[in-house]
């Protein structure tokens, strides 16, 4: 983008992106890094910010759904991609024809990737994940010997490869949650019997954000990162993105639209959950919850206008929002055009994600992913 829009916009320093993945990639020497690009990159732009974690030593990538992996390859970016959210009838073909691994938690799901590979005439990567106790995707130990016989018999067929075998932490942002050894457990055991029925993947891999930051047992040849790719922490309770050797990548600015004095007892939004308590100047900054702006920060989001942090005035609507001035707007009088900053690295003084996480009774990975298709994306040391 040529120029700066004027509204809103989210700036990503692709800089920040390449700095992370070097960092974690330090947290995990030993360990190849996947930086997972799903969901647009939690909203940071699935391609630009692949070619940039690839660019600073990320070996891998990682989406949720097949159309996400499908437009990286369309994109041009070959390297080695796992996708894991698929539902029976899912474009397996296309993905096997694209080379992209594919994960396999169960039955129907490897006779569906074996079909594709049969009419792709080529041999399809795949990954099996184990359920060690998430309860979401995955095997469930007592079926995992049918799917590991199984997997095994197509990969002697050679209609499939098993690349890998991975699971997924529920509570590694939790430190000494108690279902972290058991998960580790149950993944070691899970992996063996794999090695032992034949399987010789090319990756084992249970390691999140979290657990690269953590918990270096959980390595193994792969950490999987993606909150922690663009800057932000995946948990407080793990440290701020500071305090972990991170730096995020995205910031939300807007333009104030308008400023204006209203008198005392000034109802200011929907429902007049906020009124002016004397004489004031309100400050409209145009961006909602059509934006991604959540809802449920309304008269507490933080908002950085006139070299002070202001909170959302009332209701945040669905294309705007208003901040309370006062008469003495600080060190400088806030004016149209003047630049709002709703969150940043903080590295200024600015709020951060997490501040608005908190604020909407959320988590960050919330609050960066939500903003809207709307909101253009300018990049900076591309």
């Amino acid at each position: 983008m040529n120029e700066t829009p004027t509204r809103v916009y989210a700036e990503i320093d692709l800089d920040a992106v390449r700095d992370n993945v070097r960092a974690l990639r330090a947290r995990a020497p030993r360990a190849a890094l996947m930086a997972v690009v799903k969901a647009d990159a939690y909203g940071h732009g699935a391609v630009p910010c692949a070619r940039a974690a690839l660019e600073a030593g990320a070996a891998w990538l990682g989406t949720a759904t097949p159309q996400e992996a499908l437009a990286l390859r369309a994109a041009g970016i070959d390297a080695p991609l796992l996708c894991w959210l698929w539902t029976p009838g899912g474009p397996w073909r296309e993905a096997v024809e694209a080379g992209i691994d594919v994960s396999v938690s169960g039955m129907w799901a490897l006779r569906e990737v074996q079909d594709a590979a049969r009419a792709a005439g080529r041999t399809a990567r795949i990954q099996l994940k184990a359920d060690t106790g998430l309860g979401r995707a995955g095997c469930q130990p007592a079926d995992w010997a049918e799917l590991v016989g199984a997997a095994a018999a197509a990969e002697a067929e050679g209609t499939v490869r098993v690349t890998g075998i991975w699971s997924h932490f529920a509570c590694a942002d939790e430190p000494g949650h108690p279902s972290i050894p058991l998960q580790l457990t149950a993944f070691g055991d899970m992996l063996a019997y794999a090695e032992k029925e034949g399987l010789e993947p090319e990756v084992r891999h249970i390691a999140n954000s979290p657990a690269t930051l953590t918990l270096p047992e959980s390595h193994y040849d792969l950490v999987r990162c993606g909150l922690a790719v663009y800057g932000v922490s995946p948990a407080p309770e793990l440290g701020t993105s500071a305090e972990l050797g991170l730096r995020p990548a995205m910031s939300l600015k807007a333009s104030v639209a308008l400023v204006k004095t209203v008198p005392a007892g000034q109802g200011v939004s929907y429902g007049h959950h906020y009124t002016t308590d004397a004489e004031t100047d309100l400050a409209l900054i145009p961006a909602g919850y059509a934006d991604g702006v959540p809802r449920h920060a309304s008269g507490r989001g933080p908002v950085a206008v006139g070299g002070r942090i202001r909170h959302v005035a009332g209701r945040v609507a669905m294309d705007q929002f208003v901040v309370d001035l006062g008469r003495d707007h600080g060190p400088r009088r806030v004016r149209p055009g003047d630049e709002a900053v709703l969150f940043g690295s903080g590295e200024h003084g600015e709020p951060t994600a997490e501040d608005w996480a908190q604020a909407a009774d959320t988590i960050a990975y919330e609050i960066v992913t939500r903003i809207g298709a709307r909101v253009p994306r300018v990049y900076r040391n591309g």
